[in-house]
């Protein structure tokens, strides 16, 4: 019997494009060994964007694009302008504004910070400015954001191997050299497989403990909330912690995450 369990055709695995919201700890831990794979193997990344303010934002607050400042989204009209002319910057400047907030417990998404930031990769901080003034900025993010919800997506990070989207993997201790190799190939392996969608390993009280401590320096930068599937989520020395829906907690205007 012929086996029809694969797709006739296979999506080119030699380049990715990569959603991302720079405000989204697991995207960076990932983006991380991505790059790892990319040193090694020659992989070729897109960075794409993705809005954790717009997916997760409560009804009746507004769209982060109608924000004069809105934290992630705001950041991303950054990136859209570095993007424009080089992806090489934008991936420097997504891997620095991602560890200023994650590892180093900067707040990127202070214009201010933000400025500096530019500066340090010898970029012009005048971008902060440039960004905030053209509007087509927001059609960019949204351009970017909208192929993701529309392919079922909910979250980062999000892999496009062309029409073919994975979420995933999510990692805090992202692994390197020959570990992120083998990571690597079974990731794309899923491919293969189109009617394979889920595949989880569920996070123990241990799992949780460790995942906010790895997230520290984010969770004391932060001026947001997290949200998950409309449920307001902490981080305890304990693990995670629901504390209700996010409409009955969120306080702030400017970047629910």
């Amino acid at each position: 019997m012929a086996d029809t369990s694969a797709p006739e055709t296979q999506p080119d695995t030699s380049k990715v494009d990569f959603h991302f919201d720079v405000l989204c700890p697991y995207a960076y831990q990932t983006a991380k060994w991505i790059r790892d794979v990319r040193r090694q193997n020659g992989l070729e990344i897109s960075w794409k964007f993705f809005s954790l303010e717009e997916v997760n934002r409560i009804e009746g607050k507004k769209h982060p694009w109608e924000r004069d400042w809105s934290y992630g989204w705001s950041m991303m009209r950054i990136g859209a302008i570095l993007r424009r002319s080089s992806m090489d910057d934008l991936d420097r400047w997504y891997e620095r504004s991602g560890r200023a907030l994650h590892e180093e417990g900067h707040r990127p998404h202070d214009p201010e910070v933000a400025r500096h930031l530019l500066r340090e990769l010898d970029l012009d901080p005048a971008i902060v400015d440039e960004s905030i003034e053209d509007e087509t900025t927001h059609d960019e993010i949204r351009a970017d954001h909208d192929r993701v919800i529309s392919s079922g997506g909910y979250g980062v990070p999000t892999l496009f191997f062309g029409d073919h989207a994975l979420f995933g993997p999510v990692l805090v201790d992202p692994p390197m050299d020959d570990a992120a190799l083998r990571l690597w190939d079974a990731v794309a392996a899923w491919t293969e497989f189109p009617s394979l969608w889920e595949l989880q390993q569920p996070k123990t009280k241990a799992h949780e403990r460790k995942i906010a401590e790895t997230f520290k320096p984010y969770l004391e930068a932060r001026d947001w909330i997290s949200i998950n599937r409309g449920v307001e989520v902490g981080f305890t020395e304990d693990g995670f912690q629901a504390r209700g829906p996010a409409a009955e907690h969120a306080t702030r205007d400017n970047g629910d995450t």
